[in-house]
């Protein structure tokens, strides 16, 4: 049971009172110290932790130990008797979850006392700390969840294991090989100097929710968070307040327009004008979800899964109506003749809406936790939340899915360009094809392509070109639209005229 003042003793060995006393003191300081965030008071606090635990005396099944932001276990093995050893953290992380799902672990390969007299007898220590305020490098770089799992033998360094230990970080992020990777701490040359972290020696391995680390000797671990995408806090929060503007504007404009289709009395009734306004709608929904999703991701975990569910469908949906705008496209200006299909509007309903809604309930229903909490990091520590996808896999499958349709709609695009600059040649006319064009990229949403361009030099200027260009989607096809309908209205009028 945790005491009052934040920590407590598992399973004690009949060690005399005054060590366990003196065990119980180290941690409790060094708990405070962390919360004080004082580095190098905190690493002779750490050294002091480390010194009384390598002189306890472990019981049969160990020495457990735990304060508010530390943990620390301590194990008597001996080489004939030692076949491996799973250490599983005790954070306050499990509470009301499953231990099996949430917990970090070290896993000691038999390797680790080879080399050690049958008989001879070693303290295996681990501690885990759950806080970033003693590792801190030059560049002031971020671990996942501020977890840190160290282990050592006390009397013994421990490298070149064949074998290698294994240990395991869980989180609930999109992480893969790009943002995050497995790294060990090497302290500085000299006292006050700042270390760093290395990754040498250690292997990193992804699986959903958990970060593997395969490394060959003892030390302290982490999870290091890479900044792949090079943003500082002020360029986040640059980027999230024209989206947020952004999406705001093409909410309004499109919900003004579909509202100016219902209650027009001269609204074109043809499948190509439905078209547009079910891409619309679905514009729609995905700024409105959006700025949702920005929203509640300070709110309950229920409401966040829901808000990001909602916003993946509303994706979905979207970039699928942009490719039902190239396939009417193609139908209309390329195949031309044969296509009639029947209940035509409706397959392309089925298809837009129906699909990508039954996606997103089969995922929430069969693999809740694929929705969540996601966060995104700074290259100067800060971080900002949203309710989004928190599965690689989801998020991977979901870029094939935008990544296929982008590609057919750039070759339809790509085709309509070449007819046009075949059938007109007056400059009168190549505006207006241009113009055309322009109205044609919007609608089927090649501007969405700059998300698979995110890379080196191109990364800044792409993100907010790709944020600008991508939230003012929907004011492009609603100006677009009204533009096209006024036009054709004039036209009309001057018909009746004569």
């Amino acid at each position: 049971m945790e005491n009052e003042e934040g920590y407590c003793a598992l399973r004690l060995s009949s060690q005399n009172t005054s060590h366990i006393e003196d065990i119980q003191d180290s941690m409790h300081q060094l708990s405070e110290g962390l919360e004080q965030c004082s580095p190098q008071n905190n690493w002779n606090r750490l050294n002091q932790l480390e010194q009384v635990l390598a002189r306890s005396k472990p019981g049969e099944e160990g020495s457990h130990f735990k304060a508010r932001l530390v943990e620390a276990h301590v194990f008597s093995i001996t080489a004939d008797s030692f076949k491996g050893l799973n250490v599983t953290s005790i954070t306050a992380q499990n509470k009301g979850r499953s231990m099996a799902q949430f917990n970090h672990t070290i896993t000691f390969p038999a390797e680790l006392m080879k080399g050690n007299r049958a008989l001879e007898k070693q303290k295996l220590v681990c501690i885990y700390i759950h806080s970033p305020c003693i590792f801190v490098d030059e560049q002031n770089r971020s671990v996942l969840n501020n977890h840190i799992l160290g282990a050592f033998l006390p009397n013994r360094t421990v490298t070149g294991l064949r074998s290698r230990v294994k240990i395991q970080f869980w989180h609930n992020m999109v992480l893969d090989a790009s943002n995050a990777t497995c790294v060990f701490w090497v302290p500085g040359a000299g006292p006050g100097s700042a270390g760093n972290w290395s990754s040498e020696g250690c292997e990193t391995q992804h699986k959903e929710g958990t970060v593997v680390c395969l490394c060959n000797h003892l030390t302290y671990f982490a999870v290091l968070m890479i900044q792949a995408q090079n943003l500082s806090q002020a360029e986040l929060k640059s980027l999230t307040n024209i989206s947020i503007v952004g999406c705001s504007i093409s909410a309004t404009a499109t919900f003004c327009t579909l509202l100016f289709y219902c209650f027009s009395r001269h609204r074109p009734q043809g499948n190509t004008t439905k078209i547009h306004m079910n891409l619309l709608a679905a514009l729609f929904l995905l700024n409105g979800s959006f700025l949702l999703s920005t929203l509640l991701a300070t709110s309950t975990k229920g409401l966040c899964r829901a808000a990001a569910a909602l916003l993946h469908a509303s994706l979905l949906c979207s970039l699928a109506w942009m490719g039902a705008e190239a396939f009417h496209l193609y139908l209309l200006l390329i195949k031309v003749y044969n296509i009639y299909i029947q209940q035509y509007l409706l397959k392309l309903c089925l298809f837009a809406w129906g699909l990508p809604t039954l996606v997103v309930m089969a995922v929430l229903i069969f693999s809740g936790e694929t929705y969540g909490y996601h966060v995104i990091n700074t290259t100067d520590g800060s971080k900002m939340s949203m309710c989004w996808l928190t599965s690689q896999v989801a998020h991977y499958v979901t870029l094939c899915y935008a990544g296929l349709i982008l590609l057919f709609n750039m070759l339809i695009l790509v085709a309509v360009v070449a007819m046009l600059g075949r059938t007109h040649r007056q400059k009168k006319q190549a505006r207006r094809d241009w113009a055309t064009v322009l109205g044609l990229t919007c609608l089927l949403g090649t501007t969405w392509g700059l998300a698979f361009f995110n890379f080196h030099v191109f990364l800044i200027p792409q993100l907010y070109l790709f944020t600008i260009l991508n939230s003012l989607q929907g004011l492009f096809i609603s100006l677009w639209y009204l533009t096209t309908y006024c036009r054709s209205k004039s036209s009309s009028d001057s018909s009746t005229s004569r």
